[in-house]
């Protein structure tokens, strides 16, 4: 499935479930296309680093608060994941989630002061499983925060948005992680 029809329908469906949702264009209509050679994955971070996406959350968080929106939740998809595990170290968000993260450090993980959810994939080169499990260690050495990782079997980095919905496997696997992440901000910013 197309990752940007797929965010549109992810975001429709958290939407449907109660919730005001904001999915800022980080890339500014230029996502990373790992076909184009005159721009590698380096090359392109330098415009479009989880840094810059970190500093341009905060004016939209501000904006929220301005509305009246007291409880703010974010997920991150891979590099989503980093702009989501900064936003958790501070007091900008009430709950994260991050699915098939990259970039992530368990430094990162240990600096985080608002419950995080962490959905991975066991076939997940950009953060296998070794990983995922040091992120729930760090979690679980901070009993004032809820943490949580799960590993979802059989999947690859990008499962839970880059899926083929005439897969029921897939399809089954994404819906899945879907319904953690609405578990989790129903348990947390509801």
């Amino acid at each position: 499935m197309d990752a940007i029809l797929s965010n549109r329908k992810l975001a429709d469906k958290v939407a449907a479930a109660g919730y005001y949702v904001v999915v800022p264009d980080y890339f500014h209509g230029e996502p990373y296309n790992p076909e184009n050679s005159e721009r590698p994955l380096q090359v392109w971070l330098k415009d479009h680093g989880p840094e810059k996406g970190y500093e341009e959350t905060k004016p939209v968080i501000e904006s929220l608060k301005q509305k009246g929106i007291s409880k703010i939740g974010a997920a991150g998809f891979c590099w989503g994941a980093k702009v989501v595990v900064r936003l958790a170290q501070g007091d900008y968000i009430q709950a994260g989630v991050f699915l098939h993260p990259s970039f992530v450090t368990v430094d990162d993980i240990k600096g985080v002061k608002v419950p995080l959810a962490v959905l991975g994939a066991e076939n997940d080169h950009l953060s296998p499983p070794t990983l995922l499990t040091q992120f729930g260690e760090a979690l679980n050495a901070k009993p004032e925060v809820e943490g949580f990782v799960k590993i979802f079997p059989g999947v690859a980095h990008g499962w839970a948005v880059r899926y083929n919905p005439e897969d029921a496997a897939a399809l089954n696997s994404a819906e899945e992680a879907h319904l953690e992440m609405l578990a989790w901000f129903l348990k947390h910013i509801k």
